[in-house]
């Protein structure tokens, strides 16, 4: 049976050819795009994100905060001061004297001092529950170091997979280029028909498509990741390099469990957070002390000098901080039951993140034992047989098409599993797995 096919008009098709030939020379005139850049390995991509991202520098600030309220939990109660200068005249003179004699004899003058006592050692638990809280904060940086390692490690990733798809899009482009040479020079020879030739030529531009929307995927996957880094520390023409291969790795789960209870800075915070929450019950306890205030002054009253001191000290009999003590109390077991939250989310992350590596690994694996060897070996024969008159052009084109699916199939495989690993990486803590 004959299978009719329509025809496409020559007008058409000479402007498609023409818009293959501008986006050959694009092509061409990106070639040089990684030659002289700057290259960055994922390792130092983390370290640079580490010292240049913005965000982790705001949130370290909140350490040095808390290190000046150490500061001034540490610091005293100032003693006080007090004066006064009594019945001085205003409107009317004294009679019969001197305004000096007035001043000396009819006027009263205190001067005096006092301070307040702190009791129930009220500044040591201050300066604890300050340093408790510094210490929970800069866990909790740790953990945005964490969360921003992972984030770079991602991008990377996905700049890796773009130079890698890249790569695969301008040797398919080569290839095929070789291909569309041969056929027209079969096509001059009469050895092929003009319609044949013609469609050849044609998906030629499938091909120089490729490259165009690869080209934008690396530009704007090195874009995000500068962003990470730290915008202003990386140069616009930068590149990534590294190795972009599927490498199995041989850890057990209790292994990677063990490691995370060890590292994982936010279980580190909560249980911080409950050596915090005590320190504030602490001091709860110690602010229900009533503090004693002791004064001295100096009067002079009617030519007389005198010496005053006086004690003075709240009674604890409706206020004695019931309700800090209580809240601060509740606090502790909400603080205990976060750590458990937190150490149960641990174990969680990990073994969701050895679950998806592996089944990432399964795949990567099924490419690399089969797939890939079948499709190379599929797409030579058929451009073997189709240059040599044997194959018929869909069949070839199928199996081009087939090989570039498979290629770049596997090449996201390897990003997926990349990335699981990466995952992780941050569900244990750190990046150095047993």
């Amino acid at each position: 049976m004959k299978t009719k096919h329509a025809v496409m008009p020559m007008k058409n098709i000479r402007t498609i050819l023409v818009a293959a030939q501008v986006l050959s020379s694009l092509v061409l005139a990106h070639s040089a795009f990684a030659q002289g850049s700057v290259r960055i390995t994922l390792e130092q991509a983390i370290q640079m994100a580490l010292r240049h991202n913005h965000t982790l520098q705001a949130a370290r600030t909140g350490i040095q905060q808390n290190q000046a309220a150490e500061i001034t939990a540490n610091l005293r109660p100032n003693p006080t001061f007090f004066t006064d200068w009594e019945y001085l005249p205003i409107f009317s003179h004294p009679q019969g004297q001197s305004v000096a004699e007035y001043l000396q004899n009819s006027t009263e003058g205190d001067v005096g001092l006092s301070y307040l006592i702190e009791r129930g050692n009220k500044r040591a638990r201050r300066l604890d529950a300050a340093k408790t809280a510094t210490a929970v904060t800069r866990s909790q940086v740790t953990d945005n170091e964490r969360g921003v390692a992972f984030q770079v490690g991602s991008l990377f990733i996905s700049a890796q997979l773009a130079q890698s798809t890249l790569d695969l899009a301008r040797e398919d482009l080569r290839s095929f280029q070789g291909t569309v040479d041969i056929s027209e020079v079969q096509f001059k020879d009469g050895g092929m028909s003009e319609n044949d030739y013609l469609k050849i030529k044609l998906q030629l531009l499938q091909f120089q498509t490729d490259v165009q929307q690869a080209l934008l995927n690396q530009a704007q996957a090195l874009s995000d990741l500068r962003q990470q880094l730290g915008y202003e520390s990386v140069p616009a023409d930068y590149h990534v390099v590294g190795e972009f291969e599927y490498r199995p790795l041989a850890v057990t789960l209790e292994e990677l469990q063990a490691k995370a209870l060890q590292n994982r800075p936010d279980l580190r915070a909560a249980v911080l957070g409950v050596t915090a929450a005590n320190s504030q019950y602490a001091l709860a306890k110690a602010n229900g002390k009533q503090d004693p205030t002791i004064s001295a002054n100096y009067s002079h009253t009617g030519g007389i000098s005198t010496a005053t001191w006086s004690f003075s000290i709240p009674l604890a009999i409706f206020d004695r901080n019931q309700g800090n003590i209580a809240q601060t109390r509740v606090a502790i077991r909400q603080a205990e039951e976060q750590q458990k939250a937190a150490n149960g989310q641990v174990l969680t992350d990990v073994r969701d993140a050895y679950e998806g590596l592996q089944e990432s690994a399964r795949i990567a694996q099924l490419f690399r034992s089969t797939y890939l060897e079948v499709a190379q070996k599929s797409r030579d024969i058929s451009e073997y047989a189709y240059r040599r008159g044997a194959l018929a052009l869909l069949d070839f084109l199928d199996a081009e098409r087939s090989y570039r699916a498979t290629q770049l199939a596997y090449r996201q495989a390897v990003a997926a599993y990349l990335t699981a690993l990466e995952q992780l990486r941050q569900a244990v803590g750190t990046r150095n797995l047993p």
